[in-house]
């Protein structure tokens, strides 16, 4: 390959883009804030169930 050769270049544009509204944002920051409170209280739920299904049990 000579030096005038020049491979071509892959560049990510985003030119023709537009950018979001910031309350399009802010609900998926919402959304995705409110489905990880969810696992985290169904993740607990189980496991406060299994522990007293194995008789662990506050007095």
């Amino acid at each position: 390959m000579s030096s005038e050769e020049k491979l071509p270049q892959n560049k990510v544009t985003t030119d023709n883009v537009a950018a979001s509204p910031w309350w399009k944002k802010l609900g998926w920051m919402a959304i995705i804030w409110f489905g990880s409170v969810l696992a985290l209280f169904a993740f607990s739920s189980v496991f406060k169930l299994m522990m007293t299904a194995a008789g662990m049990k506050v007095k």
